[in-house]
């Protein structure tokens, strides 16, 4: 390991020599992820892409997209685009991306059951800012937002996200 590896430990995630706490899902940690389950999976991930809302902050990286008012996640298993960015119209079961409150302001993506998703493992397994201390997600690791966007400005694509 080391110090540019996202760590998650019993005291938040370990990120260049400091300690961020987080929040993880509701259904705890977990080595069968399941769609639905609000667990956060187990394993070596990877950082694969940063979106961020324009009209609320700057960009937080340089290789950061801005998320549109169309940006969707497909959480749709029996469907292609399962686990993927989709834009609306998009008729099948997705996530919003460009939300009323702050949660996705900034979103690390990561390779969870990505590019070749498998039906039913799970989907939108993102970092992103934290509703507030101690409020689980639906499988995401979350953070307070002065922290995610530390994250986010240091992190690049292929950062690994370790969760044992």
């Amino acid at each position: 390991m080391s110090p540019f590896d996202l760590v998650l430990t019993k005291r938040g995630v370990r990120y260049m020599s400091r300690y961020f706490p987080c929040t993880i899902g509701k259904g705890g940690l977990q080595s069968d992820k399941r769609e639905g389950d609000g667990a956060t999976p187990r394993g070596t991930h990877r950082i694969t892409g940063l979106l961020y809302r324009a009209d609320r902050l700057a960009s937080p990286a340089p290789w950061a997209h801005p998320i549109g008012k169309d940006d969707l996640w497909s959480d749709a298993s029996g469907d292609t685009a399962y686990n993927h960015h989709v834009r609306a119209p998009y008729a099948p079961s997705h996530e919003r991306l460009r939300r009323a409150d702050p949660l996705y302001d900034m979103i690390l993506l990561t390779d969870w059951n990505w590019p070749d998703a498998q039906p039913g493992k799970g989907s939108a397994i993102f970092l992103h800012s934290w509703r507030r201390r101690g409020a689980p997600t639906e499988g995401c690791i979350a953070f307070r937002r002065d922290h995610m966007k530390i994250i986010a400005a240091h992190a690049g694509p292929g950062t690994r996200l370790i969760v044992r």
